[in-house]
């Protein structure tokens, strides 16, 4: 028996490509595709489909034009409102400073009411001086004292006040530095005692150790004398039965010697 023939006939595509020869054209080319005629926009070609987008944009333009001016809307009302408010502080701070000034015209009154009470007393002294020279002598000694002493009086309760208005004037002056000299006496004064706190219980830390050494010293001295008294009797008794184990054999000895000994 023979092998079976397995073998296929092979024919190369190209070769018989060329053999058939060229091909008839059954459709448009790439090149008739790349070559097509462009759209253009035109309402021609388009319709009304573009007349339409136009129509949409218009009106998004619109929207937009519509939200600016209230933006600029908004930003006026902004101003506006800045202004008054502006209005009003301009308005408040005129107040604060009528009643600004209105207060040192308060202050600068009394000074001119001093003024008159001073004018009035000088008139009522010049009167009285005026009635006492065409009053008789002894009246006029009299009153005159009365007088020097009524003045001597006004005298020293204008000086009381004088002093009373320096005191806070300077007071015054002076509140927010004493009050710093104070919060800074006062802050002495916490350091001094925190120190103080410290040193004291350091002394009594040291005072304790102390305390501590000491008795654990007596404890150990306490211990001591007793096992030194403990020693001094085990040393007596260790004495007394060695006197006593010398004397037996002292004893035995002479009673062995005796036994030896002839008669």
């Amino acid at each position: 028996m023979g092998k079976r023939d397995n073998r296929v006939a092979y024919v190369n595509p190209i070769a018989a490509a060329r053999a058939r020869g060229p091909v008839q054209n059954s459709g448009p080319t790439i090149q008739d595709y790349l070559s097509r005629p462009r759209p253009t926009w035109s309402i021609e070609r388009w319709g009304w489909g573009i007349s339409i987008y136009r129509l949409h944009l218009d009106f998004h333009r619109e929207e937009l034009k519509e939200q600016l001016e209230k933006k600029k809307k908004g930003s006026r009302a902004l101003a506006d409102f800045e202004d008054k408010m502006n209005d009003k502080w301009r308005k408040e701070l005129a107040k604060n400073r009528e009643k600004l000034l209105g207060g040192s015209d308060k202050d600068k009154k009394p000074s001119d009411k001093e003024k008159e009470k001073k004018d009035k007393k000088e008139k009522r002294k010049r009167e009285k001086k005026k009635s006492n020279r065409h009053s008789s002598s002894s009246s006029s000694s009299s009153s005159d004292s009365s007088s020097s002493s009524s003045s001597e009086s006004e005298d020293e309760d204008e000086k009381k006040m004088k002093k009373k208005r320096k005191r806070k004037k300077s007071s015054a002056r002076k509140g927010p530095n004493t009050s710093e000299e104070e919060s800074d006496a006062e802050s002495k004064k916490k350091k001094r005692r925190m120190k103080d706190d410290g040193e004291k219980e350091k002394d009594e830390k040291s005072r304790s150790r102390k305390r501590k050494t000491e008795r654990s010293y007596k404890d150990s001295s306490s211990a001591s004398s007793v096992y030194s008294d403990w020693e001094e009797t085990v040393d007596a008794k260790k004495e007394r039965r060695s006197s006593e184990e010398w004397e037996k054999t002292t004893v035995r000895t002479i009673s062995s010697y005796k036994l030896l000994s002839p008669k």
